[in-house]
């Protein structure tokens, strides 16, 4: 049996986003967002399904629009940027909606399910080919020590240990 040939398919950082969602005392929602990125997906055809996919992230691009906040995020009560600069993912399976892989957070990788819908395939005005994915998820912070807790006077956590992901991804076909 022949092996199919993959397609490699590079993230195009200009037109995606990384971001991610948590409550903060349980009453509101701040998201934050990564400002550098990579990834590929290698594919046997342009429907993607058993696509290989990898990602990083630049920890240390982190943006929540507070500076302090940012700067608490890169210690290591949370991400601690200086010693692990890159949250990775490495797919291990895709079926068209789902997206299972290995996700490394500091020095702990864990295997999640992402929420993928592929929103198609397209040629830019500069006859580029496109596909553009949505992704959704979550983890709890604390399976990949970003442990920091503190609990307000009325009894409010301060940051939920849920946080949501969400990433729209435009990739180019090399």
């Amino acid at each position: 049996m022949e092996a199919q040939v993959k397609t490699k398919w590079v993230l195009d950082p200009t037109h995606s986003e990384v971001s991610f969602k948590v409550k903060h005392m349980m009453i509101s929602t701040v998201t934050g967002y990564f400002e550098k990125f990579e990834g590929a997906v290698e594919a046997e055809d342009d429907q993607f399904t058993n696509a290989d996919v990898e990602f990083a992230i630049d920890v240390d691009s982190i943006n929540t629009n507070n500076q302090d906040r940012d700067g608490h995020l890169k210690s290591d009560d949370f991400f601690n940027a200086s010693e692990f600069p890159k949250i990775t993912f490495k797919s291990k399976s895709f079926d068209g909606s789902k997206l299972v892989g290995d996700l490394t957070i500091r020095d702990v990788t864990k295997e999640i399910v992402l929420d993928v819908d592929f929103n198609g395939v397209a040629v830019d005005p500069y006859g580029q080919t496109k596909a553009g994915f949505e992704v959704t998820g979550a983890i709890n912070r604390k399976d990949y020590k970003l442990s920091w807790s503190a609990v307000t006077e009325a009894g409010n956590v301060v940051v939920s240990d849920n946080v949501k992901l969400v990433m729209s991804a435009q990739f180019i076909k090399q």
